[in-house]
């Protein structure tokens, strides 16, 4: 399944066309060229707050005015963010029949908005803040404004909807991810380094179930040389672009079909 000697761009289109019925599993990567920064790295929100004192449900429940330091930059930068060429891409690769799901670790909204529109959202969605007492739900942008703390009408700080280091994956989504991963042809890895559990899980159940793994990432990962078939490295507008191009130059991919590796 390696690219050997040929063009990976040419494999990864080859692959794609031939297998059809593939799935996506991004991650923050994705969306850097949006605006938004990654979790990790020197330049990564982890780097600004330290994780265990700002992203656990723990930290929320006795502290939820202090983890609103954090919530609030999250919410006012993905907030003003719009989806960049990988995300369009993306969604003309489902328009194509190319692509058929896109499960994503982010919490921006950027697929919908540029597009896709079958999209399991694993770790929630900025969007929407909930009571973690009464359970109640409220459009974030009904009840939050910078600077200040959102309050449910039960007079609790509001959570935004996503899902903290301590939370499990809302049911649903993990179960609708792990059916995809394991009847997709083609697993597609964008953006993330599968360090986070259970979502680093997905590449391998599409491994062993027979789909081919392909990564794009502009540097190794925890999958490359063990799980990924084919890594193409490159910033994923480009890479996902090019493919775009390879894909319109040889036709339009045969239909999605369930399962059948």
């Amino acid at each position: 399944m390696r690219a050997g000697g040929s063009d990976p761009i040419r494999e990864a289109a080859r692959i794609l066309a031939e297998r059809g019925n593939a799935v996506v599993l991004t991650g923050a990567g994705i969306s850097v060229e949006s605006g938004i920064p990654s979790f990790r790295g020197s330049q990564g929100m982890w780097a600004k707050y330290d994780p265990m004192e700002y992203a656990t449900l723990h930290a929320f429940m006795k502290s939820p005015r202090k983890v609103w330091e954090m919530l609030a930059e999250m919410v006012s930068v993905c907030g003003g963010a719009v989806p960049n060429a990988a995300h369009i891409g993306l969604a003309a690769l489902e328009a194509k029949g190319v692509v058929r799901a896109v499960i994503t670790q982010n919490v921006d909204g950027l697929h919908q908005a540029a597009g896709s529109r079958r999209v399991i959202e694993y770790h929630g969605n900025l969007d929407e803040l909930i009571c973690v007492y009464c359970w109640k739900r409220y459009p974030t942008l009904e009840r939050w404004t910078p600077g200040a703390v959102p309050l449910c009408d039960c007079g609790e700080i509001l959570k935004p909807n996503v899902v903290l280091f301590g939370e499990p994956i809302p049911w649903l989504a993990q179960e609708q991810a792990e059916e995809e991963a394991r009847t997709c042809g083609v697993l597609v890895v964008i953006g993330t380094s599968a360090q986070v559990s259970p979502a680093c899980d997905i590449p391998r159940i599409a491994k062993e179930s027979g789909a081919a793994v392909v990564e794009i990432n502009p540097e190794d990962t925890s999958l490359s040389g063990k799980v990924t078939d084919l890594h193409l490295r490159g910033n994923a507008s480009e890479v996902i672009g090019r493919l775009l191009e390879e894909l319109s130059r040889g036709g339009e991919a045969s239909p999605s079909v369930p399962s059948g590796h």
